[in-house]
């Protein structure tokens, strides 16, 4: 069986963790076929991302029952080799990666769905940090993510507490930006991200950009960062043709 597969939808690439009997759980094979998922992603006729599970489950984060790899004793060297090569890879596309979360993610999978640029959960979506739980800190980006969609007390407080979060939690906490009936999630986030695919030009992709820079920028440097894109956006094709348009609707 495909650890994780991959269809397109016009210009919108799906990516299905499917491992569903251990709720799409992380082992090698999954790494390996996000890796491909990711390189499939980078293709320029792909506009947007949808990411989510097979059965019920979004994520259980590592599958602590699989084999280990020969470098498990070292457990950063393990990390940056499998984990952290296809977050990196993740936060490298300049399109938009929606999640769908559909049941629980748990540990790396709570990570994972953090990485995406939107997140729409179903009623049955759970957000388990699990890392303290058993003596560990996040990893694949957890904390990183957590701290910037939820704020240090927030982060604080689910990665050391082992407070569950709900879909109805995470809608109110700003975790997520919507909760629909499971059986509309993976209908609606295709529709989403079929929008912003069809958006002109490279206002998604460059807005992007900006924004995953801007934590880390003075208010100069993002001044000059704006005005760059700013230029490349001017002049990429169907930019033109989108402002004609809208000239003419306010016409009317």
């Amino acid at each position: 069986m495909t650890a994780v597969l991959t269809e397109r939808y016009g210009s919108v690439l799906l990516v299905t963790l499917n491992r569903p009997e251990v709720l799409n759980a992380v082992d090698d094979s999954v790494v390996e076929g996000m890796a491909l998922a990711w390189r499939e992603a980078a293709d320029s006729a792909v506009r947007a991302v949808v990411l989510t599970g097979a059965g019920r489950g979004f994520c259980a984060g590592a599958d602590l029952k699989a084999g280990r790899r020969p470098d498990a004793s070292r457990p950063a060297g393990g990390l940056r080799a499998t984990f952290n090569a296809d977050m990196l890879a993740m936060a490298a596309l300049e399109k938009p990666v929606i999640a769908a979360v559909n049941g629980p993610a748990a540990g790396f999978g709570l990570s994972l769905a953090c990485a995406a640029d939107l997140r729409i959960a179903s009623h049955a979506a759970r957000f388990v940090p699990a890392f303290a739980d058993i003596g560990l800190v996040p990893d694949g980006g957890g904390s990183y993510y957590l701290a910037r969609l939820l704020g240090y007390a927030r982060a604080f407080e689910l990665l050391t507490t082992g407070r569950r979060l709900t879909a109805a939690e995470a809608l109110g906490w700003g975790l997520v930006t919507e909760v629909v009936e499971p059986v509309a999630l993976v209908p609606r986030t295709l529709d989403l991200a079929a929008r912003l695919a069809g958006r002109p030009g490279l206002a998604v992709p460059l807005t992007k950009r900006l924004l995953a820079g801007a934590a880390r920028a003075h208010l100069a440097e993002q001044l000059e960062e704006e005005a760059r894109a700013q230029e490349a956006a001017l002049g990429a094709p169907g930019r033109a043709a989108a402002r004609a348009a809208k000239i003419d609707e306010m016409k009317r």
